[in-house]
């Protein structure tokens, strides 16, 4: 489908910054990237306004959602999509192939299907908004992927693990990318029983510069612990990891943490170079802050 027979809808998407909890965010303009197990796999795409086909690219990402591997859709993050549209990035959200519990069960080998088969997926999304940089005005050298939770996981793990392709797709196209914004990734040793899908292991120090976010009382940020120590040790020392005091899994999904995790993402991105000028979301009224780790 091609993305100028939509310009005037592109353009639509287009949001008022501000961020309110119980704010409906519209769909972006809906694509299906590939067909996985027979069924269709989409993503929705968040213009920045001015946006017109043909024009000059700018950074994109691409966040994908939660839900334990095996749930979750893509309405989940599209107040993150919205603002980072606002503020000029061609934002994308994705969909990717869910077994159910039963079909995702570890084999007696030790092999985690689930998160496999989302990993697949995951790169296969990355090399489609690649693949479509010209329709979408986005630079594929300066991609950034994240996302909240399972999400987060199979972002890191679909941008470093070589492995795990989809042979259908483009091979000319690798899924490396410019940054990482990660909301609570679901990162755990206890993967290490099946290495392909462990993303501690493929870390190297070539990991690009990262923004982590973990409640202080969320289990998964031993996960996001192990990482940033693992990392520090190869020598890369580009990843940020911020905390919520005394917030649990998913706090990112509430304010005033929504806005929160979003704007210390943005100042994050323009201190990388992949956003330009200050963010247009206010502290919160309750003086909340983010707490940067050391």
């Amino acid at each position: 489908m091609n993305v100028n027979t939509f310009l005037a809808l592109a353009l639509a998407c287009a949001v008022l910054p501000a961020l309110a909890a119980d704010q409906s965010i519209e769909p972006g303009k809906k694509f299906t990237y590939k067909q996985s197990a027979g069924a269709p796999q989409e993503l929705e795409v968040y213009f920045p306004p001015n946006w017109k086909a043909g024009g000059p690219k700018v950074p994109g990402v691409l966040l994908f959602h939660g839900g334990a591997w095996a749930g979750g859709d893509l309405s989940m993050l599209r107040p993150q999509c919205a603002y980072f549209a606002s503020r000029g990035l061609v934002a994308i959200t994705a969909n990717y192939r869910m077994l159910t519990r039963g079909e995702g069960k570890k084999s007696d080998a030790g092999v985690l299907e689930n998160k496999r088969v989302c990993t697949t997926d995951a790169k296969s999304a990355i090399r489609w908004a690649k693949q479509h940089s010209d329709e979408l005005g986005l630079d594929p050298q300066r991609l950034i992927v994240g996302g909240g939770s399972a999400g987060g996981h199979i972002a890191v793990l679909a941008t470093t693990n070589p492995g795990l392709n989809d042979p259908q797709d483009a091979k000319d196209l690798d899924t490396s990318v410019a940054a990482y914004v990660l909301f609570n990734p679901a990162l755990s040793g206890k993967d290490s029983v099946d290495p392909e899908v462990d993303a501690l292991k493929h870390l190297t120090v070539k990991f690009a510069p990262a923004i982590m976010f973990y409640g202080t009382k969320d289990s998964w940020k031993i996960g996001g612990d192990d990482a940033c120590k693992l990392l520090k040790k190869l020598g890369n020392a580009t990843t940020e990891m911020w905390t919520a005091e005394g917030q649990g899994h998913s706090f990112f999904n509430k304010q005033p943490w929504l806005d929160l995790t979003i704007a210390a993402a943005d100042k994050f991105l323009v201190g990388r170079g992949l956003m330009k000028g200050s963010g247009t979301l206010a502290p919160p009224a309750g003086g909340e802050k983010l707490v940067k780790a050391p």
